[in-house]
């Protein structure tokens, strides 16, 4: 772990890789469960792909050190938590994580649920060169945003919390963006710690991933 400041003068906490001679950087969005051992082995795994990789705390403004679990409890404590950010505090701890690895090369930002909507956000608004959000559930409701980057965005077709006609609106409004729909998969289903887990989505989402990063990062 180790800690960033926001430009506000917010200190808070982030889960960092650093390997030697990093491609570019990766910028990892949590779920509403916190920087938790599952985003921490995200982070893990770009940084094994030889990405700067670092996974911000945003829910550190509300209370330091959240770390919850896949169970009813820690849905319904991620929810709360969710529901007292603000998102542009979230916008500005994410923009620390991106100067940090900034410095070894173009940033690329991965979300996953809560996280996927930030990704969507930040296309717009800092200084990425690429997006990935996994079934961030505002995004159809922000489809205003225009990106500035590249993005690519994987949702579930079975996700009652994303209805397929809000993922076709996105499509329809942003032809420029990657929009996947994942047949038999729900929300959270690249995650697995959880009971959503659909490995043959997981594994194409992540194998598109990489490519859009190599694509967008490195080349």
């Amino acid at each position: 772990m180790t800690e960033l400041t926001a430009a506000d003068g917010h200190v808070l906490g982030a889960y960092e890789n650093h390997p030697a001679d990093a491609l570019a950087g990766i910028v990892v969005i949590q779920e509403i469960f916190g920087v938790n051992a599952h985003i921490r082995s995200v982070v893990d795994v770009w940084a094994d792909r030889g990405y700067h990789t670092i996974a911000p705390a945003v829910f550190d403004r509300i209370e330091p050190g959240i770390e919850l679990g896949y169970d009813p409890d820690g849905i319904a404590r991620g929810r709360q938590l969710k529901s007292e950010l603000a998102w542009d505090d979230v916008i500005a701890d994410v923009a620390a994580a991106v100067r940090r690895v900034a410095e070894s090369g173009p940033v690329g930002i991965i979300g996953f649920c809560m996280g996927g909507s930030v990704a969507w956000l930040a296309a717009s608004s800092l200084p990425v060169a690429a997006a990935v959000g996994y079934y961030g559930a505002e995004i159809p409701a922000w489809v205003d945003h225009t990106p500035t980057v590249p993005v690519m965005l994987h949702f579930g077709s079975q996700d009652a919390a994303i209805p397929l006609s809000g993922v076709a609106e996105v499509t329809v409004a942003h032809p420029e963006v990657a929009v996947h729909a994942y047949e038999g998969a729900g929300h959270g289903f690249a995650c697995d710690a959880c009971g959503s887990f659909h490995a043959p989505s997981a594994a194409v989402a992540d194998e598109r991933t990489a490519g859009f990063f190599a694509r967008h990062l490195t080349s």
